[in-house]
């Protein structure tokens, strides 16, 4: 169990630093919010749920309740990380934000 723990661990660290690096190298609002939302979400189940299963190592009510609430944190998470990145992405293309688009390469005369 000890070993799960860990390696979910570091999975949840990954995305992290995955969705970190996103942010800073994508090239405009649409494309990092994308990366901040999808990133986010899936690095947060991944740094509960081993939490949650750390609380099982001894079983009894108190550590049931506290892994209850841990992955009653993550069913949050999960609705309310994509509505308020929905949200923010409403409001940008409201704003007038204009998505990124490759310019075309100039031809070698």
């Amino acid at each position: 169990m000890t070993i799960a723990v860990i390696m979910l661990t570091l999975a949840g660290l990954i995305f992290f630093f995955a969705t970190t690096v996103g942010i800073l190298r994508f090239p405009d609002f649409f494309s990092r919010m994308h990366a901040a939302g999808k990133g986010d979400t899936l690095s947060s189940l991944l740094m509960l749920l081993p939490l949650a299963l750390y609380n099982f190592h001894e079983f009894d009510l108190a550590n049931m309740l506290v892994a209850l609430k841990v992955l009653l944190i993550a069913v949050f998470i999960f609705m309310a990380s994509p509505t308020a990145t929905h949200a923010i992405l409403d409001a940008g293309y409201e704003a007038g934000i204009k998505p990124w688009t490759k310019k075309p390469e100039e031809e070698s005369p």
